[in-house]
This record gives C-alpha cells, sequence and structure tokens, in this order.
C-alpha cells in the first residue's frame, strides 16, 4: 500500500473517530436527559400508543399501584370492534416499568389492533402503595378482568390474557385462583419451573443459592426503607452477559451513531426507568417462586379465602411460547411445570387442560416481546389462530408455524402467508428439552439454606436495620446506585458537558463518515470482535465457575443431611395435593357425560362423525377449523351455534368417543335422525377432512363405518360448501395430514376397538415418544435432535427457522 494513500486513510479515520466520538457522547447526554425527563413526567408506560385509565387500581379498597388501560387504536388503524374477544397485556414488573408489550407498532398490542380486537393493558406506577402484598395486587387484576368481561359480554369470549416474562407467573397465579374470568392465556417468556436449566447455559438459576438465599432481597428492602429498588434487578440482568454489557452494546452506538440513534434512546427510555417493589412483595415472589419454587407444587397458600394454588385448576388454553436464544427464561423454566403436574398427557387430558406450546429457534428473552418479526408471525399467527386454540380437546400441543405455498391445499381458509398447526405431544417430549432434571436436587438444599437464613435474618439483623434507616437515607442510596449515576453525569445537568450540544451540531454538519474500506477501520472491527470474543469467554469462564461453586457446596451429602434432607440419588417429582377431591370430581363429571350418548343437537352429531373418523398423526390446522366456522353460518347444521357452545360440544364429543368409541358410533343415529342430516353431516365430514389434503385410506375405511352405521351408500357426489375447495384437492405432499379440532381427540388415543385400516399416507407428524430417549449430554439439551420428523407444511424460505431443527442458543439482545 503507498505510503500516500496509507496516510490519507489515517486521516479519514482519525477525524471520523473524533466526530464519532463526539456524536456517542451527545447520544448519551441525551440518555440521561431522556431520563430525567422520563422521571419528572411521572414515569408513563412507554408505549407506543395512547390510552385511558378505565379502572385505577389506587382507589380499590385494598389500593395497589396497578391501573386498566384502554388502549386506543392509532391513526390509519381499523377500529376496535366490541364484538371480538378482547387481548388483555400484563407486562412485568421485573425493575423496569410498563410498555415493553406495546412498545412498538409492531409489537402484541399492535397486532391485536390490527385485527380489531380491543385492547387493554395492565400497567403499574413507579411507587407501590403502603401495605401493598401479591396478593392485593391478584385481587386488583381479577377487578380489572370483571371490568373487562362486564365490557364485553357477549360471544366474543372471554379475554385473551398474555403474561410478559415476570407477568406470566402473576397471570398464572390469576387464572387458578379466578379460571372463571379470564379466556386462553398465553406465557411469554415466563418462568414457572424456577429451578431447571441446561448444566453449563443457564447460570442465572444459580445467584440465589450463591448468595445464601432470600435473605439478600429483603436486606436490600431494608436499605431502601421498605422499598426494593428495581435497579438491582435491571443490573442482574446486565451482569449476566458481560459482553454485551460492557462492550458490545456502547461499542454498536459508537460504530453506527449515524442510524443508532433513534432506537437507542428509545429502548433505553424504557431500559433506564427503574421502578419500585414492596420488601413485602419482593419477599414473597423470591421466597415462593425464584428460591422456593412453590408454584409448580402446588405449595402456595393464600392468607385472604384460605385458598391453596393449583394450576392445574386452569380451565381455558395455556400458551407457552420460549426460545432458544432466551438464557434468562429458557424453554426447560417455561415448561417443565408441566411435568411437575401431570405424569402423562393421558392425565392433562383426564383433568380438560389444554396446553400449547411454541419454541422460536433464537431470539432472545427481550426479542419474544419487541422484536417485529416475532410479532409478525408467532403472535400474528397465534393470535389468529385463538379461537381454534379455544376449542382444541384437552391435551399437549406445539404450534409448528410454516410458510405457505402456491400449491398449498385449502389456502381459501388461510388469512395469511403462515399456516399454524397444533400437533400432539406427550411428557417424553417436554422431558426430551431438558438434558435431565438430576441437577435440581441440589436446589431442595438452597431452599432448606434459605429458609434457614431467613429466619436468623428476620430475628437478628432486620429489626435493627428498619430501626436505623430513615427515609432520606434510603432516598440516598437510591440516587447513588451505579445506574442512576451514570445517566445523571451524563446528562446536561452537567455543567461541564455545557460545550457538547454545539460541538455535536457543528459535527453532523461537517459530518464525513468514514468509508468500510478503509483499512484502520477494518483494523477496529477485528479489534472490537477480538475484544468481545475475550470478554464473552471471561462471562464463561466465570458462569462455569459459578456453577462448579454451586454444585460442589449444595451438592455435598453432609450439607444435604445437615439441613435435614434424606438422601436423593434422582430427581422426583413432587407430590401434589388435592388428588382424591380431583378424582371424585371427575368422576362426578364422567357419570354426567355418559348421559350424552343420546342425547344433543344434529351439529354434535357432526363433530362426533369428525371425532370418530380422525385417526393417525391429529394434526391440526386453522383450515378445517376455519371451514366449520364458515358451515356454522351458512348450514342448518350450525345454524346458532356460537363459540363457546362449539367448544363445550367438542370437548363433550371427544370425551364420548375416547371412553366408548363403539358405543358412540352406534348411538350416531339418536343425534342425526333425519335422513338428509345424516347425508349432509357425511357430506360435510368429507369435505373438511379433504380440505388439506387427500384423505387417508385408513380415514376413509371409518367413514365407511360410519356411512353403513348411518345407513347411507356414501357421500355425494356434490360438496356441501360451493365456494370451497373439492375433497379430491391435489394433497400438499410437505404436509402431515391435518384433521378438524373436533377430530383431534381419537388423534392421539386411538379408540381401541375400532379396526385397522391400511393408511396410505405417511405418518411423518411426529415420532412416538417411547421411542425417544431424553438425552443427558448438555448438547442435546441444547439443540436436541431427532425429536421431530415432521416436515414442514410449506417450503419455508431460507431464513425461516424449521420447527424439526433446534439451533445452539445464543446470548439475548438486551437493548
Amino acid at each position: 500500500m503507498p505510503s500516500a494513500t496509507l496516510f490519507h486513510d489515517l486521516n479519514a479515520y482519525v477525524a471520523d473517530a473524533w466526530q464519532r466520538s463526539i456524536l456517542t457522547l451527545d447520544v448519551l447526554r441525551e440518555r440521561g436527559d431522556v431520563y430525567l425527563k422520563h422521571h419528572a413526567d411521572g414515569k408513563p408506560p412507554v408505549l407506543a400508543f395512547d390510552y385511558s385509565i378505565i379502572l385505577d387500581g389506587r382507589k380499590l379498597p385494598q389500593p395497589v399501584n396497578y391501573a386498566l388501560a384502554a388502549i386506543q387504536p392509532p391513526a390509519g388503524s381499523p377500529a376496535t370492534d366490541p364484538a371480538k374477544r378482547p387481548f388483555v397485556v400484563i407486562d412485568p414488573r421485573a425493575g423496569h416499568g410498563p410498555g415493553i408489550g406495546g412498545f412498538k407498532m409492531d409489537s402484541e398490542i399492535g397486532i391485536a389492533l390490527r385485527q380489531g380486537h380491543p385492547c387493554y393493558f395492565v400497567m403499574f406506577f413507579p411507587q407501590p402503595e403502603p401495605g401493598q402484598t401479591i396478593e392485593c395486587v391478584l385481587q386488583a387484576e381479577q377487578a380489572f378482568l370483571e371490568r373487562i368481561n362486564s365490557l364485553h359480554h357477549g360471544h366474543s369470549g372471554k379475554p385473551f390474557v398474555i403474561g410478559n416474562c415476570q407477568g406470566g407467573w402473576a397471570l398464572a397465579l390469576l387464572a387458578a385462583t379466578a379460571p372463571d374470568k379470564v379466556g386462553p392465556i398465553l406465557l411469554a417468556g415466563s418462568p414457572l419451573a424456577y429451578w431447571s436449566g441446561v448444566q453449563g447455559k443457564h447460570p442465572l438459576r444459580y445467584s440465589g443459592g450463591l448468595t445464601g438465599g432470600t435473605w439478600s432481597a429483603s436486606l436490600a428492602g431494608d436499605l431502601g426503607g421498605g422499598l426494593f429498588d428495581g435497579a438491582h434487578l435491571v443490573s442482574n440482568f446486565e451482569n449476566l452477559d458481560p459482553a454485551n454489557t460492557l462492550w458490545k452494546k456502547p461499542y454498536r452506538l459508537y460504530a453506527n451513531v449515524d442510524e443508532e440513534r433513534e432506537r437507542f434512546l428509545e429502548f433505553e427510555r424504557w431500559w433506564g426507568g427503574h421502578f419500585m417493589l414492596g420488601k413485602q412483595e419482593m419477599e414473597w415472589i423470591t421466597q415462593n417462586l425464584f428460591v422456593g419454587n412453590h408454584l409448580a407444587a402446588g405449595d402456595i397458600e393464600l392468607a385472604r379465602g384460605n385458598a391453596r394454588v393449583d394450576l392445574r385448576n386452569i380451565r381455558s388454553p395455556i400458551i407457552v411460547f420460549a426460545s432458544w436464544g432466551d438464557n434468562i427464561t429458557p424453554p426447560q423454566q417455561a415448561l417443565n411445570w408441566i411435568i411437575d403436574l401431570y405424569h402423562s398427557s393421558d392425565e392433562i387430558r383426564a383433568n380438560e387442560q389444554t396446553i400449547v406450546y411454541c419454541l422460536h429457534e433464537q431470539v432472545g428473552h427481550l426479542g419474544i416481546f419487541v422484536s417485529a418479526g416475532v410479532a409478525n408471525r408467532e403472535h400474528s399467527e397465534l393470535a389468529s389462530a385463538l379461537d381454534l386454540i379455544d376449542v382444541l380437546p384437552p391435551g399437549l400441543y406445539e404450534a409448528v408455524i410454516t410458510d405457505t405455498h402456491p400449491e398449498t391445499p385449502g389456502q381459501d381458509y388461510l388469512q395469511g402467508r403462515y399456516l399454524v398447526r397444533f400437533e400432539p405431544r406427550d411428557i417424553a417430549d417436554i422431558a426430551a428439552l431438558d438434558d435431565g432434571r438430576d441437577d435440581e436436587l441440589a436446589f431442595e438444599v438452597v431452599r432448606r439454606v434459605a429458609e434457614i437464613n431467613q429466619q436468623l435474618y428476620d430475628s437478628f439483623v432486620s429489626p435493627w436495620l428498619r430501626a436505623l434507616i430513615k427515609p432520606a437515607q434510603a432516598e440516598a442510596l437510591r440516587v447513588l446506585h451505579p445506574a442512576r449515576q451514570e445517566r445523571l453525569w451524563l446528562s446536561s445537568y452537567n455543567p461541564w458537558l455545557a460545550w457538547l450540544p454545539r460541538a455535536a451540531a457543528q459535527v453532523r454538519q461537517q459530518r464525513q463518515p468514514v468509508a468500510a474500506d478503509n483499512p484502520f477501520w477494518q483494523w477496529q472491527q477485528q479489534g472490537s470482535q477480538l475484544l468481545a470474543s475475550m470478554l464473552e469467554q471471561w462471562g464463561d469462564w466465570r458462569d462455569r465457575c459459578c456453577e462448579q461453586t454451586f454444585q460442589l457446596l449444595y451438592g455435598a451429602p453432609w450439607l444435604r443431611a445437615a439441613v435435614g434432607l434424606p438422601p436423593a440419588d434422582s430427581w422426583q417429582r413432587e407430590a401434589q395435593s388435592g388428588r382424591w377431591e380431583r378424582e371424585e370430581m371427575l368422576r362426578l363429571k364422567r357419570a354426567e357425560l355418559e348421559q350424552h350418548y343420546t342425547a344433543g343437537t344434529p351439529f354434535d352429531g357432526l363433530l362426533r362423525l369428525l371425532v370418530y373418523t380422525a385417526i393417525g398423526t391429529g394434526v391440526v390446522d386453522v383450515r378445517p377449523f376455519n371451514a366449520i366456522r364458515r358451515l356454522m353460518t351458512e348450514t342448518p347444521l350450525g345454524e346458532g351455534v356460537a363459540l363457546p357452545a362449539l367448544k363445550d360440544s367438542i370437548r363433550r364429543q371427544t370425551w364420548l368417543v375416547r371412553n366408548n368409541p363403539d358405543h358412540a358410533l352406534d348411538t350416531l343415529g339418536s343425534l342425526l335422525t333425519e335422513p338428509q342430516q345424516r347425508q349432509q353431516a357425511l357430506d360435510l365430514a368429507w369435505h373438511l377432512l379433504g380440505i388439506a389434503g387427500q384423505i387417508s385410506e385408513e380415514k376413509q375405511a371409518r367413514l365407511a363405518r360410519v356411512a353403513a352405521a348411518l345407513q347411507l351408500s356414501g357421500p355425494s357426489p356434490r360438496p356441501t360448501l360451493a365456494a370451497a375447495p373439492t375433497p379430491d384437492a391435489t394433497p400438499d405432499t410437505t404436509a402431515t395430514e391435518a384433521v378438524p379440532p373436533a377430530a383431534a381427540a381419537s388423534a392421539s388415543s386411538t379408540p381401541p376397538a375400532a379396526p385397522q385400516a391400511t393408511t396410505a399416507t405417511a405418518n411423518t407428524a411426529r415420532q412416538p415418544a417411547a421411542k425417544r430417549t431424553p438425552s443427558a449430554s448438555k448438547a442435546s439439551a441444547a439443540k436436541p435432535a431427532g425429536t421431530r420428523n415432521a416436515a414442514p407444511a410449506s417450503t419455508a424460505d431460507a431464513n425461516s427457522p424449521r420447527p424439526g431443527r433446534r439451533r445452539k442458543p445464543t446470548a439475548p439482545d438486551t437493548d
């Protein structure tokens, strides 16, 4: 390289570096100003939408710092339809303020508004009310749901409630204690099994044990004068990824300062808006959830009403959305509570609970809530399929979302570019996502040590601190927190930075960005990558040391014996209480349902016909369901059937067919009494089963048995719905055979008395769980191989992750 050219490149690089440094420093000054203004304004939610408070929790008989807000559609959006199901978003109260669920137009709230749903937001204020507890918040949220139900009491269905991150466990409490107030619930990135995780990958779960339990949260609350500073929680998140916090995040701003300013300031407005929690609230959270892990075990008792929280009481469908790239709430923490509650999917069905989970391949924790791609794909498709999820027969399903293609059958019944289907799963499929649960034995010791240390702290330390710490001292400690000091010093309040705005304005006028092929710039980029890699290695080494220290201490047999725990060689599910009462309730319900074999409407007969006919994969997608919805409005069989009645009928007919398939077939004529009704029901069944492709020979054989039982010769040659595709449409060779939701029941549990026929359609939806052994290696938990044999329902684009493959988890973007 000639020296003149090298000198020119060096001169351009130095000029750019100087300008870039001034602009970066000015953006950090603006961040401080945004923080101070947000604080002066009372820290309102960082929503991208206007809203109005319709119920203020501070005015309830037991005041809380929560409120229910009605979201107003932005200009250009369709008006909300009061007849549609309302959406409710509960944001996490984990140190930050509310608003992440509606942070952008492409968000959970934005998707709901675009589809015309009334949307509500559960917000909270910076300071908790005196004497506020988690139970007080729970009662306030129940009051919010009562208000929403009173505003939408038609046939739209109960509210669809979304709980983000820590808002998820709050939603689980709400749905378990007031199951009649909520519709389907979505737990997005929400931890419910706090001890779970993969060894070597999820170090955050060890923090409680390494600090000796929950007493440190009580200490922080006492030093805060009865308030727990949310800045401590934010610092914990930042410490989780030192490479991102110390270098990648600030360098990304520096390297892209010309384009990054708006996005950086927008995010920092939320990230730096620290909110308070009451000491009692934080103690409840740490003792019952983070360290105690009592929620899934059913050990949480509410003081008011003497009620025990049992997640099996949730009657509405539970949707769990997690990501392999989330190292704050990994899939194991989002899903292992199912293993804690149930031994098999048969128990889930017996309890009449519907659980659907969806796993993203790589998005980070915050990306679950703020990523536009996730909002437009996962959130949008799950919201569009909400009515289908609400009527799914009880059981465990995985939601798989794929692209469509021009040859996809039944496109008349699709609303967008994606096809969502629900594949039956078993408990073994959930267990296969983990590397085993024997590592959770040490957390039992942590819980016992935490209880001992907490009692010691409450008896000998807390009384002295409460007497010594005055409100002014507590406020001073909060102001001196490094996160606040950083924003205060880098703001316009600092007189030493008075020159910076003028200098930044002058630099913008004379800006000369360096060329991307400048060798000095390229060397800088390589140096940045090297430094980030070194910090990542240091972070990995730190996490390994923490994990090994944790295991050596709490995995030691002597400590287990010292705290009074018996020896244990392997993890065992904790016993659930209330089993006798639940079994008795189910027995009475079975006796009631058996009366419906010969009682019902012609539409019940159609649904029973579909349930009986379905066999094999049991994959459910939206096309047959949308056809059923059209059928309900265009044919006499479904006239006047609302969505709640459809849901009840599907569940009732599912149970009847499972209980005694032969008797269900023999009594089908009692529901379809007229020859015209029988012929119409058989024709509709052929049409609905053929929407997703060619009907298998096995299903055709079962339809022939139905025709014989109804004394019919077979289906009519003409389709029932003129606007619909014909049953012999071109089959989708890349998709598994889909069945209507009413027919999914017999898919995973084939009636034993039914004769078998040869099937021409390959059963590729899922490999039987019995053939898949949960791996004990770390790699298999982070990237399980062979857990899916399903091919996508379409040819997905290159950037779209395939449901049958797990990529290595990546650290979540924290900005």
